[in-house]
């Protein structure tokens, strides 16, 4: 595992095949890191699918609405919800979304992220500026790479715990 330099700026999410750890990156996207770390403490990223996961491109999640528990999951709905939080506005900076980068999912609306996110497969520079980055893979990318892929996954994989490195 990565050295954490800052606890309570560090994600540690479980995946089935084993942990990813993310740095957050307050000082470019405070309110973006703060949503994240309040909704990981909460737990209500635990158990939720990645809905959305496009070869080559990106695996999104975080549809803490619709795709938390297993019987609730719908294919259909995952990936059009949020949490009962309101909406962030955009915090677009100059980071590029490069591989292992975490980007806010939203509508058209750049001020309407809440709760998914999407991790970067790879460079993908055509999202910059236009995508709030607030994170970063530093170890564990190789399990990102293992997600099922689909829009939406037959059967898809879940963050099966999200917390806070300072919480553990």
């Amino acid at each position: 595992m990565a050295e954490i330099k800052d606890p309570e700026n560090t994600i540690i999410m479980t995946l089935k095949d084993g942990d990813v750890v993310i740095e957050l990156l307050p000082d470019v996207a405070p309110k973006h890191s703060e949503r994240m770390k309040e909704l990981a403490r909460g737990g209500q990223y635990d158990n939720v699918a990645f809905h959305r996961v496009i070869e080559g491109f990106m695996a999104q999640t975080g549809d803490v609405e619709h795709a938390n528990m297993e019987k609730d999951y719908n294919p259909r709905r995952s990936g059009t919800g949020g949490s009962s939080l309101p909406d962030l506005p955009a915090e677009f900076s100059k980071l590029p979304h490069d591989r292992g980068t975490l980007g806010a999912a939203r509508s058209a609306n750049p001020n309407s992220a809440n709760s998914q996110f999407f991790i970067n497969f790879k460079d993908n520079h055509f999202l910059n500026g236009q995508y709030t980055v607030y994170g970063r893979v530093i170890s564990g990318m190789e399990h990102v790479d293992k997600i099922q892929r689909g829009e939406p996954p037959a059967s898809p994989d879940r963050m099966i715990s999200v917390k806070v490195a300072a919480d553990v």
